[in-house]
């Protein structure tokens, strides 16, 4: 066999692992999109074609599964921890990044243990602390424990994009007269847009898809969307169509807002990954 056969070869090989691979995530998300639009019937059956309905979707937002409550609960609760974990973990990223601390290297090895942390381990004590503070199956007490979750995540993630930037861009600033907070508004924060981007999509996904604490800690009226899926359940057994159709209302958000931002998640990789 030549070079050349050799080289053709391989290239088909890669190429035949990367359809298994496509395949491989995209089945699941085809079976479940087409179960969204199938009775209870059809789903057990193995169709391509078969008569679409719209009842599972408006089935899901009625009694008993009230999944609109869930929607509500899980919006507020991923874009507030967003809206607080990005600019708290840049100003701790920049400080990690630009300033030299007593201790600072045991301080980012301790942020970034809690990531290796398991749930469960960690459940119990946030469970007894928010029962006592009448913080159980409340929003706050999932936003808190969301910011808990990905402030270490974020706080590393950004600090890999500010050391990207280069400082003589800001020493020069600051000789010019700029103070350090018009710095970091004026310079910092523009050329670390896409890493901060980058962060907050990942911050959202995180707690857009949190389970195991959401599980714990709510009961009620603060129960999220993956929590929701549980309750489509009856005496025939699993509800294969509203699950689905839920399934698709939690992922649309994902989707959505991946193709709006696309090419900025894709500067901010790179900007992360590159120095």
């Amino acid at each position: 066999m030549t070079g050349k056969q050799k080289k053709q070869l391989m290239n088909v090989f890669q190429v035949t692992l990367i359809v298994i691979a496509i395949l491989v995530m995209l089945v699941p998300i085809a079976w479940i999109f087409l179960a969204a639009f199938k009775n209870h019937i059809d789903v057990f059956q193995l169709k391509i074609l078969f008569t679409p309905t719209l009842e599972n979707f408006r089935s899901v937002f009625e009694p008993p599964y009230y999944l609109g409550r869930k929607l509500v609960n899980s919006t507020i609760v991923a874009f507030v921890t967003v809206l607080i974990a990005i600019p708290a973990a840049t100003m701790a990223a920049y400080s990690f990044s630009r300033f030299r601390m007593v201790g600072e290297t045991a301080m980012l090895v301790v942020v970034l243990a809690t990531q290796f942390v398991p749930a469960v381990v960690i459940i119990l004590p946030f469970f007894v602390m928010f029962r006592d503070l009448g913080l159980l199956d409340t929003r706050l007490g999932l936003i808190i424990v969301n910011l808990a979750i990905v402030m270490p995540f974020a706080i590393w993630m950004i600090k890999g994009f500010i050391d990207g930037i280069p400082l003589d861009t800001e020493e020069a600033a600051m000789i010019d007269g700029s103070s350090r907070l018009q710095v970091i508004r004026n310079i910092v924060l523009p050329m670390a847009a896409p890493g901060l981007l980058t962060a907050g999509i990942f911050c959202f996904i995180i707690s857009w898809n949190e389970f195991l604490f959401a599980l714990i800690l709510t009961n009620k009226d603060s129960v999220t969307l993956p929590i929701g899926l549980a309750l489509f359940k009856a005496e025939e057994g699993d509800l294969w169509n509203l699950l689905s159709a839920a399934g698709i209302i939690i992922m649309v958000p994902m989707f959505v807002l991946a193709l709006i931002i696309r090419n900025y998640f894709v500067q901010g990789m790179t900007m992360g990954a590159v120095r």
